[in-house]
């Protein structure tokens, strides 16, 4: 399969990444290890490259939760 994306022109590494930058910016670094199976450390340097702030993904569950 990769084979065949990469001959449609798809750059998968890049789109991976790009997938992980997304992620890393709205979940906390515990939430992506135990789902993507990403070690904790890794985990952590994507969520500090992205700047991404965990409290507001805990804020808005907690909005949720409330109403």
């Amino acid at each position: 399969m990769g084979r065949r994306l990469r001959k449609l022109g798809n750059r998968l590494a890049e789109a991976r990444s790009t997938a992980l930058f997304q992620l890393a910016t709205e979940l906390p670094a515990a939430f992506l290890t135990r789902t993507l199976g990403i070690d904790i450390t890794v985990a952590v340097k994507w969520q500090r490259a992205a700047a991404g702030d965990w409290a507001t993904y805990a804020a808005e569950i907690s909005r949720r939760n409330s109403s």
